[in-house]
Parts: structure tokens; C-alpha cells; sequence
């Protein structure tokens, strides 16, 4: 399949700048997969759809404040995101404002930026001597801002800290939101609960691999980065154990996709197992899902391999049409955007 498969119109003004301030009230599209009808609907409508038995999986990671501002010694601004640690005060980052140099942050740290590759920096940090023992990662709850995408026009904000975060965020390490569990309240969650859905959990740490851009015309050729995910064993013996039953197991987002699949590649079987490991597959149209009955979404940017994932269950044709329909619907895209169901 061509990049090009994967493109679709969107206005500018339908892509979310902005958080809804009540997290549960975002719309809800219904996509039927053997039918392709769509249903329109609220999110806190999502408990009319799962059922007593039906297994939820949740990725519990939580997003690290990675971006950083800084100056030149120039006095120049600059902007590093770090994007994966390479051992202490050593990481890979996308730096703005400066090819290679220095560049100096708030707390006496010095960020020292050389470019081995044309799009990913490698960044150094160091302290002032009477700091020289710290590690940067304990600095960035104090400098650090939330690492919005770049689609959203404006400085991230301390309302981000919360708003892009789950509520049932618990393990530090992402460089970007799993968006499709923003939606959820503890609310909508016990509720859930209540009907006799399981709800269990992985982590996946979102890293740049999950949004870097696809730059091959072939589909194919495309590979993604490996990131790190870790399944305890009650959600391997709750998922296992529903599809064994005939069960529905259904991720919230491509993140929870991708580990559930992966896994099951693993073991070659429709089954997953607990422990950590590695997702560095690549699903797009073709690939027959072992784990999945439901996937809870976002709406995706165009060409991006999440939505490749996205397709690859509802048919490239019916997202298509299902991404048609939402704009027409003035629905709210991308991170801080509406979701859709498919079932």
C-alpha cells in the first residue's frame, strides 16, 4: 500500500487546541465492523457497549514534562524534547533553535547538543559543581513542560499537567499521551466496573516511534522503534482466559493494541504473556489481529502509522468514511479530540 492511501482532508480548525473541560463529554462514534454504520454519541455512552465478561485493557503509563525551554549563550531561545534516555544525563531529544552547542537551562544545568543524525540531536546535560551528582530526570517536574504535539498552536500550560495525563496514569515514562484513555473519568470507569467489565492494565512507554513520520512511499518498507511495555500477569490470565471463553477483549488505543499484539506474536499463539518485552511491530491493512475484538481510538493524523493501526481493524475504507463523517459532524481531532468505538 501507498503513503498516499493514507491521506484524507481536515480544516485546521478541526483539530483541538484545547482540552473539553469535563473529560467525559467528548462525542463518541460508533463504527460497526461488519456492518460499517456509524452511531453518534456521547462518551460516557461507552457503558451501553461494553458488557458483563468484556475485558478492557488500559496502558498506565504516565507522560514525563520533557520539554524544555532554554537560551543560547548567544541569548537566542532554544527548545530541547527529549525522546529516549541513553544512559545518565545522556538522551536523545528533538532540539529547536540550535544545531550543535550549548544551551542553558533554569536549575545551573547545561545542555550540551550535538547532531549525529539531521532530525535527532543527542543531548548531554550537566550540573554546576555543587549539583554536579544530580540527574536530570529529577529536574524536569521543575523545568519541564508537557510535550504537546506540534499540531496544537500554542505553549503547553499547567493545565496540561493534569489534562494530559489518564486518570489512571501510574508509571513514569512516556513522551506522549496514550490519547484514547483521556476520555475516561473515575466515574466512567466505576461504572464500568459496576456492569461486570474486567478492566485490567499494561504499560507502554509512548516514545517517538509511536508519532515519527512515515518517509517511504511504500508502506512496507516503513519500520517502527522498539519501545519497552510490560504486562502483569492478572491482565495475561483476564485476557487469555476471554479468549478462551469467546470474550471481547478491547484496547483503549494503538499503545495497547500494539502490546497485546505483540505479545501474542511472541507466543505464537492467541494468547499473551505477563512480563515485559518489546513492540516493534508495524500493523497496518492486511495484518489478522489474534487479541483484539474492540479498539477505543482517537482520530488520527493523516499518514501517520496510528492510523494505519486504526484502519488495518476498521477497514481502510470505513475509517476513511468514518473520518468523513466526524468532520462533517464538526468533531474535535487528534490528541485533545473526540474518540470513536469500533466494535
Amino acid at each position: 500500500m501507498q503513503l498516499t492511501d493514507f491521506d484524507y482532508p481536515l480544516d485546521d480548525e478541526r483539530i483541538a487546541q484545547f482540552p473539553l473541560e469535563q473529560r467525559d463529554s467528548s462525542k463518541l462514534l460508533i463504527i460497526r465492523r461488519e456492518t460499517g454504520k456509524f452511531e453518534h454519541r456521547t462518551f460516557t455512552d461507552i457503558t451501553e457497549y461494553l458488557v458483563k465478561g468484556d475485558v478492557l485493557v488500559l496502558n498506565e503509563t504516565r507522560v514525563i514534562p520533557v520539554r524544555i525551554a532554554g537560551i543560547k549563550p548567544t541569548g537566542g531561545k532554544a527548545e530541547i524534547t527529549l525522546i529516549s534516555e541513553k544512559g545518565r544525563n545522556r538522551w536523545e531529544a528533538l532540539v529547536k533553535g540550535v544545531h550543535e552547542g550549548k544551551v542553558l537551562l533554569p536549575g545551573d544545568i547545561t545542555a550540551h547538543v550535538t547532531r549525529p543524525d539531521t532530525k535527532v540531536a543527542e543531548v548531554a546535560f550537566t550540573y554546576a559543581e555543587n549539583n554536579a551528582d544530580r540527574d536530570i530526570r529529577d529536574a524536569l517536574h521543575d523545568i519541564g513542560a508537557m510535550p504537546l504535539p506540534n499540531y496544537i498552536k500554542r505553549q503547553s500550560g499547567s493545565s496540561d499537567l493534569k489534562q494530559y495525563q489518564t486518570v489512571y496514569a501510574k508509571n513514569e515514562g512516556a513522551i506522549a499521551a496514550p490519547t484514547a484513555g483521556l476520555h475516561f473519568t473515575a466515574e466512567v470507569l466505576q461504572k464500568l466496573e459496576g456492569k461486570g467489565v474486567i478492566i485490567r492494565h499494561v504499560t507502554l512507554h509512548v516514545g517517538y516511534g509511536t508519532f515519527r513520520p512515515v518517509s517511504v512511499d511504500n508502506i512496507a518498507e516503513h519500520r517502527m522503534e522498539r519501545e519497552y511495555y510490560d504486562i502483569p500477569e492478572a491482565t495475561a490470565l483476564a485476557v487469555n482466559t476471554a479468549i478462551n471463553d469467546g470474550r471481547r477483549v478491547i484496547a483503549v488505543g494503538t499503545t495497547v493494541t500494539r502490546t497485546l499484539e505483540s505479545s501474542a506474536s511472541e507466543c505464537g499463539d492467541r494468547a499473551i504473556k505477563p512480563g515485559p518485552g518489546t513492540a516493534s511491530m508495524f500493523i497496518y491493512p492486511g495484518y489478522t489481529f489474534k487479541i483484539l475484538s474492540g479498539l477505543l481510538t482517537n482520530y488520527h493524523q493523516p499518514k501517520s502509522t496510528p492510523m494505519m493501526l486504526t484502519s488495518a481493524f476498521a477497514g481502510l475504507s470505513t475509517l476513511k468514511a468514518a473520518y468523513a463523517e466526524a468532520a462533517k459532524q464538526e468533531y474535535r481531532f487528534f490528541s485533545y479530540g473526540d474518540s470513536m468505538l469500533i466494535i
